[in-house]
């Protein structure tokens, strides 16, 4: 099993919320990160649309699964706390949702910060697309990631 799977595993249990909603992971890479979202009756608004807390939470999610990617070497040693985020709804979103995440830098360059000041950090861009391929929200989360010491 490769750090990414062992991630992608435990995130239900290290981030009961998402599970809560409903949010799966797909893929785990160096710094990348794809999570989807069905839509549900709750995570559904009042306009049968997918409610822009559950879409959140999805690119929420995925950020941290990216984050998780690019620090896998040293994930169970750091103290990760998401400092800011930003998002916009392009346009309403309905069904499976997929958002994939991105670091603003390589693992090896995160990892390196981390190494020399003992913190780094960082924002993950995460898109948000429907089932046709179209971007419903576009996101970006600020990382504050402190070494254990």
């Amino acid at each position: 099993m490769t750090p990414y799977d062992m991630i992608k595993a435990h995130m239900t249990q290290a981030i009961p919320f998402a599970a809560h909603v409903g949010v799966e992971l797909i893929e785990i890479g160096d710094g990348t990160a794809t999570a989807a979202l069905d839509q549900r009756r709750e995570t559904s608004n009042h306009i049968q649309t997918q409610h822009a807390g559950a879409m959140f939470t999805l690119g929420e999610a995925a950020s941290g699964a990216a984050l998780g990617g690019a620090l896998a070497p040293v994930l169970l040693e750091v103290r990760p706390v998401a400092s800011g985020a930003q998002i916009s709804y392009v346009k309403i979103a309905k069904g499976r949702l997929t958002a994939t995440a991105q670091t603003s830098a390589p693992g090896s360059e995160l990892l390196d910060t981390l190494k020399e000041v003992g913190k780094v950090t960082f924002s993950v861009v995460v898109d948000i697309r429907d089932e046709a391929g179209e971007t419903v929200a576009s996101m970006q989360v600020d990382w504050h990631v402190k070494g254990a010491k």
